[in-house]
């Protein structure tokens, strides 16, 4: 990988956002200022822009297919994808046909980001037995591989539905559909992406980038064994102001509602500041001025070889405003400011 050409990118689950005043915004308004976060996102020069795919109340994006379609019909180049669609809850035929609609729409910007999410809510929703968890992503996952050669007539058969017999998928698209498989950092997750030929997109939420150093290594072990070669990227959450004090102080609590929010879910412990403060310093919290999370990106690009890396600007409940003005810091100075550094 030429290192100085790495993709450079931005990410949201929707999260809901507050206004000046600390009321938080409506889902509906979440989703248009997400529209907007991709119009400013262009206009900076940022490479592409994602939006997750969840269905619970502190997140606005239950269609993210919809709100980047709006985003295409005004703008001109940035690339238009998701963090993640649940491919588990979704029928892989749909998929493929919505994102090669977007595909058409935006002119070839749109790619797709598959993966089992990491929320499970849209599994009874959508009338899913949790039971069948791995059962459903493997051959959904296998599905929409093949789908991604677009045959002339498609066919597949398999144990959670239907068998598709020489069937007409529409639409095709002009230079094929880009995808990505979100791992969370399971070796299984690393040996299925390589096997299918889908580029894995790693997650890295928490703790130094260097503890997922043997998940890359893997990926390219396998990669070197059926003699192919695909592209690799990061995803981590982050927050730009103009000085380090402003960005961890507007990022901070905001970060700690939703970690601790989610934590009762999970049985967690409760996190408090001194979490924040050493994932900021030492892990993959890429919080500060652009200077300082420049620099935090350039190291893991060069650390684990990386074609794309994806900052998560939303983190929980944060001042619209800051929001806005962290898209537009990351692509005026932080992406070239890194840019700079892997040349060096």
């Amino acid at each position: 990988m030429a290192q100085a050409t790495v993709q450079l990118g931005l990410d949201s689950f929707g999260d809901i956002s507050v206004d000046a005043q600390g009321n938080a915004n409506s889902a509906a308004q979440e989703i248009r200022n997400h529209v907007e976060h991709a119009v400013i996102a262009d206009r900076a020069g940022v490479d592409a822009i994602s939006f997750g795919e969840h269905h619970r109340g502190d997140f606005a994006i239950s269609a993210p297919d919809m709100v980047l379609a709006a985003a295409a019909s005004r703008t001109e180049h940035i690339t238009l994808g998701t963090a993640v669609t649940v491919l588990s809850s979704d029928d892989p035929i749909r998929v493929f046909e919505r994102f090669a609609t977007l595909n058409a729409i935006s002119n070839g910007r749109a790619e797709i980001t598959v993966g089992r999410g990491s929320f499970t809510e849209s599994f009874p929703l959508f009338g899913y037995d949790l039971a069948d968890y791995e059962l459903l992503f493997e051959e959904k996952f296998d599905m929409f591989a093949k789908l991604l050669a677009e045959p002339e007539r498609f066919s597949w058969n398999g144990t959670h539905r239907r068998p598709v017999d020489n069937a007409v998928i529409m639409p095709r698209t002009e230079g094929g559909l880009k995808a990505w498989v979100g791992v969370g950092g399971s070796p299984q997750s690393v040996i299925r992406a390589v096997t299918h030929g889908v580029p894995m997109m790693l997650a890295i939420i928490g703790g130094s980038p260097r503890r997922f150093q043997p998940f890359v290594d893997l990926y390219r072990e396998a990669q070197h064994k059926l003699e192919i070669s695909l592209p690799l990227g990061v995803h981590s959450p982050g927050h730009i102001a103009e000085t380090d004090a402003e960005a961890r102080n507007q990022v901070r609590d905001a970060w700690l509602t939703n970690r601790n929010n989610i934590g009762r879910e999970r049985g967690w412990g409760p996190s408090g500041p001194a979490e924040f403060e050493a994932e900021a310093d030492h892990g993959s919290m890429y919080v500060g001025s652009p200077e300082t999370v420049a620099r935090k990106i350039a190291d893991t690009v060069k650390t684990l070889g990386l074609d794309r890396f994806d900052l998560k600007y939303s983190n929980g409940p944060v001042r619209d405003e800051h929001l806005r003005r962290s898209i537009e810091l990351h692509g005026t100075e932080v992406i070239p400011r890194v840019r700079e550094l892997l040349a060096d």
